[in-house]
């Protein structure tokens, strides 16, 4: 893997020197470094920027096109299930001259359905090489390709008479969706101000519950859940894919991938300019740069690199085992009960694919909460509480289960049991971990740390689709306490092991960890005085002698 390029010495003293003759002339000025500081203060709370235009622009288009597709992609395949059933035997008897058998076709649509989960595991394979190379925004426009190419090959299967096509579209899908899932989260992250980053990292999960959401409600019997209308569900991926491809390339790269990985100072500068939507990013700059000085060198690490870096460690383990908790959490295993539970608190057949959509209701109504109190409770609240909660759920839906048979009302205790393991995961599971991973390695580690995190992900999701059905027929309903166990266990390990990142620069992140991590302490201190930005310093300085900050280099 190639190495990028390492901004020069002379170039970094250069922009020290800038701040430094800045920092002289205001105190020139003002002939008062507290009156100066006090202003700046001022300056900075008027400046803090929230969601500029540039910045929503960005963060809804690019969630539009990656984690919403991802989501749409989970819950379309459900509504057409016994009409491509039935085109896939058809075609099988036109290739072949004879019928599948019932064994058979279930195992041609278990591989259709679970082809996707390959497809994502080959995309978190390859996309370090593409995020390294053609950069968060390059990525995510070169991902759309996957997923119009997708759109078309799936769409035309039935025109074409080919269930093969169908296969290889879900496979080409779930490559798409393992590429999105981590350049999306990566690119929000790196676009925005840390008082900002939890909020805007969570639109990636609210994404995958509106497209979850449009799933079912475009699966819909009066809409296009008709034997003619699947192709075009499926071909219906293309459209979020053409409006990204319309809108991003008009939007800026990540000023941290064109700072620390390509050396463009310039445009990084004009990137967090257009994203901030404010002339003087000297801080923000400054920050990117504390960074670089706490690496000691910008070189983008590979995984084997990565794993054999014991100042990672413990990130690496918190991101493994927040990944897999993600998928072995047992929201799979919700779906598949779903249907049944209702049917058995009385509600008639025809009214249960209306009534599911209330999950979808407040999937996504949960991670909107989620992304809107995620920077005053903190990520891992909002974690260790999805976890906690939901493991109280599970073991509420597993008595109200084995009892709904013999106690009236059991059937509605189930109903909310599953309503509420849905909220819970929204709330913290569905997105923080994207979010935990943007933040917690820094920007040489970064790409190859999604890459490690989407394999174990999609690993898991695949182990899930593969397992579920076997502990379901040995367990029965039993199988939830299986999964408020792992819950459990999880919340138990975040509690441990997490910082808070709430609010705080990638430096100061990588220091918390230092701790744990069992960096020397005299590397640790000078690191954390390295890692502030200046106007902190500054700050510091002044309140212990305000004449020396002309003197700061």
């Amino acid at each position: 893997m190639a190495t990028p390029k390492i901004p020069s010495t002379a170039g970094q003293l250069h922009y020290r020197t800038s701040e430094t003759q800045h920092l002289r002339t205001m105190q020139t000025n003002d002939g008062n470094a507290s009156e100066w500081m006090e202003k700046r203060t001022v300056a900075k709370q008027q400046t803090k920027q929230g969601l500029t235009c540039h910045l929503l622009t960005a963060s809804l288009i690019g969630a539009f096109g990656s984690s919403f597709l991802y989501g749409y992609n989970l819950s379309v395949v459900n509504a057409p299930t016994v009409y491509i059933k039935r085109f896939c035997n058809e075609s099988w008897i036109k290739h072949y001259g004879t019928a599948l058998e019932a064994k058979s076709l279930t195992l041609l649509w278990s591989i259709i359905v679970s082809i996707s989960a390959i497809g994502g595991l080959f995309g978190a394979f390859i996309v370090t090489f593409l995020l390294n190379r053609l950069g968060r925004k390059g990525t995510l426009l070169l991902n759309n390709g996957f997923a119009i190419l997708a759109a078309l090959l799936m769409s035309l299967s039935e025109t074409a008479d080919s269930f093969e096509l169908l296969i290889v579209g879900r496979f080409v899908i779930g490559v798409s969706g393992g590429i999105s899932l981590s350049a999306l989260p990566m690119y929000l992250v790196e676009i925005s101000q840390k008082h900002i980053r939890g909020a805007l990292g969570q639109i990636t999960a609210v994404f995958i519950c509106v497209g979850v959401f449009t799933g079912q409600i475009m699966g819909l019997p009066e809409i296009l859940g008709k034997e003619f209308g699947w192709p075009i569900l499926f071909g219906l991926n293309a459209v979020p894919a053409l409006v990204q491809l319309a809108v991003l390339p008009f939007l800026p790269e990540s000023p941290r991938y064109l700072l620390l990985e390509k050396n463009e100072v310039s445009k990084a500068r004009e990137a967090f300019q257009v994203f901030l939507g404010k002339e003087d990013v000297a801080e923000e700059m400054e920050e990117v740069l504390s960074e670089r000085r706490v690496q000691s060198e910008v070189h983008v690490a590979s995984v084997l690199e990565l794993l054999q870096n014991r100042s990672v460690r413990w990130q690496l383990i918190t991101t493994v085992v927040a990944m897999s908790c993600y998928q072995l959490c047992g929201l799979n295993a919700i779906w598949y009960y779903t249907s049944s539970i209702f049917a058995k608190a009385g509600l008639r057949k025809d009214q249960i694919p209306y009534i599911t959509l209330s999950t979808g209701a407040i999937e996504v109504v949960s991670s909107i909460l989620s992304s809107l109190t995620i920077e005053r409770l903190g990520r891992k609240t909002l974690l260790i509480g999805g976890f906690c909660l939901m493991t109280f759920f599970f073991g509420l839906l597993t008595i109200s289960l084995n009892l709904q048979e013999r106690v009236h009302g059991m059937s509605y205790l189930s109903v909310l049991s599953i309503l509420g393991v849905i909220a819970s995961f929204c709330m913290g599971p569905g997105g923080i971990p994207f979010v935990l991973t943007s933040e917690m390695f820094d920007q040489s580690c970064r790409s190859s740390a999604f890459m490690i995190g989407g394999t174990v992900m999609w690993l898991s999701n695949f182990l899930v689709g593969l397992l579920f059905p076997f502990i379901q027929s040995g367990l029965g309903a039993f199988c939830f306490l299986l999964f408020a166990v792992i819950c459990l266990l999880g919340s138990l390990y975040l509690y441990i092991v997490l910082p808070e990142t709430k609010n705080k620069t990638f430096a100061q992140i990588y220091q918390e960890f230092a701790k744990i991590n069992k960096v020397v302490k005299n590397d640790i201190e000078h690191e954390v005085e390295q890692s502030l930005p200046m106007t902190i310093m500054v700050k510091d300085k002044a309140n212990r002698d305000p004449g020396t900050v002309g003197n700061i280099a």
